[in-house]
């Protein structure tokens, strides 16, 4: 579904991702992991055309670097960023509203669906977002990337700061997104949650990818958790 190939990124003079390949497959969880640093937010962030990309990324067949971000967005691309973006003067209900891309379609999901795995979202529907707490501002984000119908959606840093409650609430969602057929290429510190839900993880390091396996293989391999994730 999603392939790239030589992947280079920039910041000023700074060459951040130095030739990234990885791929994602229809229903898949696939989780970026690695070190602060090491380029997995820049990784999204370029295939979202946040940041030029220089190489190869191709959605469905399709070529999408170089489009721009609304183009990459309505071919089925999701992205869920790390600030929680919400719509700070608008309620719950409205943000969930703005997610939506054709009003004339029903997608694979519906705002009931969004209340119905996160109660809170229900409670508060028609607050205004701006007044939500951390974790109640991400299952909103989450949610709103959802009602626009995406086939793919990347999330990046979906659990960081949030309650463990909560980190249980959004890894049932990502498992949940993936049973309706979606994919999902995940940015996340915690290994927990990422050998819990992932099919299949890569493990970045100074701006490409140094190891790709299963959750299984992670665990057995001491010595890349050692060299590239352990602090």
């Amino acid at each position: 579904m999603l392939e790239v190939t030589d992947l280079h990124a920039f910041y000023g003079k700074s060459h951040i991702l130095q030739g990234v390949n990885f791929h994602v497959g229809e229903g898949e969880i696939v989780s970026l992991l690695g070190r602060n640093g090491v380029g997995r937010s820049t990784t999204i962030k370029s295939i979202m055309g946040e940041v030029p990309p220089h190489g190869s990324i191709k959605f469905r067949g399709e070529e999408i670097a170089g489009l721009k971000e609304h183009e990459i967005a309505h071919r089925g691309l999701g992205y869920v960023p790390e600030n929680r973006d919400v719509f700070p003067g608008m309620t719950v209900r409205q943000n969930l509203i703005m997610g939506i891309k054709n009003m004339k379609k029903q997608g694979r999901w519906a705002m009931e669906d969004m209340f119905e795995m996160f109660p809170n979202l229900r409670e508060r529907a028609d607050v205004d977002a701006g007044v939500l707490s951390g974790g109640e501002q991400q299952m909103l984000t989450m949610c709103r990337t959802l009602m626009g119908d995406p086939d793919l959606v990347m999330i990046d840093e979906p659990t960081e700061g949030l309650a463990p409650k909560i980190v249980t609430q959004v890894g049932d969602l990502l498992a949940e997104i993936a049973r309706r057929g979606v994919s999902i290429l995940l940015v996340e510190q915690k290994l927990a949650i990422a050998l819990r839900i992932s099919h299949r993880l890569y493990v970045m390091g100074h701006g490409h990818m140094v190891y790709e396996g299963t959750p299984d293989e992670l665990k057995a391999n001491d010595q890349v958790r050692k060299e590239w994730l352990e602090v």
